[in-house]
């Protein structure tokens, strides 16, 4: 397999991960004005992410970095074609992040109200906004033949693309209200637990309709495979919602996320950005990508550390497993 490939898999498995751990991030964030009927019991919804939020958003961190050092060509179309959405999910990751420093800072409730609100809109934003960019990317966007973007803002926001943002914030909202059944124990847990069985009759026809029309506008026989599978997780999650096996439900919208990254990156494969307007000036993995020497030494480095970060946050999510009550907050 050639190295332009290996990255290019190995992209997408950090994508993945990122939308997998983070999703569950903004989803806690997205229902804390609707699980959160009270102060204590906002703090208990933070502090499940409390431990683990900002470990999450390394992984975007790596990912961007292994695109501008493995598909130079890809990232600089992608950062300047999508500027402004992305500095949007920018700017509302820095603000999140604030706001779950500075809200303990002071005891005065309208402080706490206003940090609240930038956990939500900080939540909301990314999650409605990484959808519309990757099924903009999945879609295609006119690049002209020296694969340099030509369109405008409002090109990303087609009717395809704004689905796809509507299908990733329905589908973190739910991941977040299984994540808070699965860590929490009394009144949030049953709350979050009801939550999850009606987001999910909610979440399933819109990521059905994202990807039925994803599967008729490509046709790609392993990526249809893929969302199939995607589907029937997401089935299995609403199942297992409302026996509240939190764990298996958690599972399933976990995998329903993983495999419709995969899904995306089969699809796209071996474009990396394909253009509307002529097939030509298409980005592939590999007229984007950098010299066989780059990539070997990124692939020894990736070798070398990849292990230990893996097990350093595993091990951060064994030593906080244990489920939080309000009773573990202090009044």
């Amino acid at each position: 397999m050639e190295l332009t490939t290996v990255w290019f898999i190995l992209i997408g498995v950090l994508w993945a991960g990122y939308f997998l751990l983070e999703g569950f991030d903004f989803g806690v964030g997205i229902l804390l004005p609707v699980l959160g009927r009270d102060d204590r019991s906002r703090r208990l919804a933070i502090n499940t992410i409390g431990p683990v939020w900002d470990a999450n958003e390394v992984w975007v961190l790596v990912a961007g970095g292994a695109t501008f050092a493995a598909f130079p060509e890809w990232y600089a179309t992608l950062f300047s074609g999508f500027f402004l959405p992305l500095l949007l999910i920018l700017v509302a990751l820095i603000v999140r992040g604030l706001a779950f420093e500075y809200r303990g800072k002071r005891s005065s409730a309208a402080w706490k109200r206003g940090w609240d609100l930038a956990i939500f809109w900080g939540s909301l934003i990314p999650a409605i906004l990484w959808g519309v960019a990757f099924a903009n990317i999945l879609r295609g966007v006119p690049l002209d033949a020296n694969h340099e973007y030509a369109g405008g803002f409002f090109n990303l926001l087609n009717p395809y693309a704004l689905l796809g943002g509507l299908t990733t914030l329905a589908l973190f909202t739910l991941h977040g209200a299984v994540f808070l059944a699965l860590k929490t124990d009394g009144p949030m847990r049953t709350e979050a637990g009801r939550l999850a069985a009606r987001l999910a009759l909610v979440t399933v026809p819109i990521a059905a309709a994202f990807l039925i029309w994803t599967g008729i506008a490509n046709l790609d026989g392993f990526g249809i495979a893929l969302s199939v599978l995607a589907a029937l997780s997401l089935t299995g999650a609403v199942l297992l919602t409302r026996s509240r096996r939190e764990g298996w439900a958690f599972a399933a919208t976990g995998a329903t996320i993983v495999l419709a990254v995969a899904a995306l990156f089969v699809t796209l494969f071996p474009n990396v950005m394909p253009s509307t307007i002529d097939t030509a000036n298409s980005l592939t993995v590999g007229n984007a990508s950098s010299t066989p020497y780059t990539l070997t030494v990124m692939t020894w480095v990736a070798a070398a550390f990849t292990p230990i970060v893996l097990l350093y946050q595993g091990w951060t999510y064994w030593v906080f497993r244990k489920r939080l009550k309000l009773s573990d907050i202090p009044t």
